[in-house]
């Protein structure tokens, strides 16, 4: 289980990002967090992962406080971030330095054949498209078989058709070790067709507005009824959101679940 209790982040100069987070997600269970720009959707993830220090609060997983990167939690980024200079099976081998030659093979080998691009092994990052480039750091991330997996924005730089297709082929890479998953996103839509439940952030400082179950069987249609009455629910939520924004109005408190 992941939790973070009581999470605030303010920088040195002054901004508060984050301020009064808690926040339990279930071991395997698909939360997507979304929000507009300055709620914290970016600056949460990297808390999770260890990447920065809390001003106040802390992050738990099974028990113990997240405090710097650890192997248990991995992260994909909006830009694939490959090193130029090595070839697809190294960068996703990056990670795995300390395994021996035929275990670190073996196990990125298994990974590229689940992400589609075994074929692709020794191709070097600028042959790739950018759907390719996105499956390689989904591999990346796996291949140290992370119980927890953060995603921020990971396809909203691909165009609508690669993004469909990396949505559904993260839930079949989801299927075969199921860890948590943290999505960061700005579409409702991924968020709807993706998460079993959905976390709504009001923006400057970020915090929670509301919280949601839809309640959804997989496989999901995008163009199920049930999935746009709540892709309507969540938009309402987020103009709720930037309207107290601009009044200043009391922000409603988180729904619970």
């Amino acid at each position: 289980m992941l939790s973070v209790q009581d999470l605030s982040k303010r920088y040195p100069t002054g901004t508060l990002a984050l301020t009064g987070m808690d926040l339990t997600v279930e071991a395997g269970e698909i939360l997507a967090i979304v929000g507009g720009s300055g709620c914290g959707k970016s600056t949460l993830l990297r808390l999770v992962a260890g990447l920065e220090t809390p001003t106040t609060g802390s992050v738990v997983l099974d028990g113990t406080p997240v405090r710097a990167p650890r192997a248990e939690i991995g992260l994909v980024f909006q830009e694939p971030r490959l090193l130029p200079w090595l070839t697809v099976r190294q960068n996703v081998g990056f990670g795995l330095r300390e395994l021996p030659e035929a275990e670190r093979r073996r196990r990125v080998d298994e990974v590229l054949a689940r992400v589609g691009l075994a074929d692709f092994a020794d191709a070097w990052p600028r042959d790739l498209s950018g759907g390719m480039a996105q499956r390689v750091a989904l591999a990346r991330a796996l291949v140290a078989r992370p119980r927890v997996l953060l995603l921020d924005e990971p396809f909203s730089a691909l165009d609508a058709l690669t993004r469909y297709d990396l949505q559904d082929h993260l839930l079949q890479l989801w299927e075969y070790d199921r860890p948590t998953m943290v999505l960061v996103t700005h579409d409702i839509e991924e968020a709807l067709v993706l998460a079993d439940r959905i976390i709504v952030l009001q923006p400057r400082p970020g915090r929670i507005q509301a919280a949601f179950a839809p309640g959804l069987s997989r496989p999901r249609d995008r163009t199920d009824p049930a999935l746009e009455a709540w892709k309507r629910r969540l938009l309402g939520e987020l103009d709720l959101s930037f309207k107290s924004r601009r009044t200043g109005e009391e922000q409603f408190p988180a729904a619970a679940i």
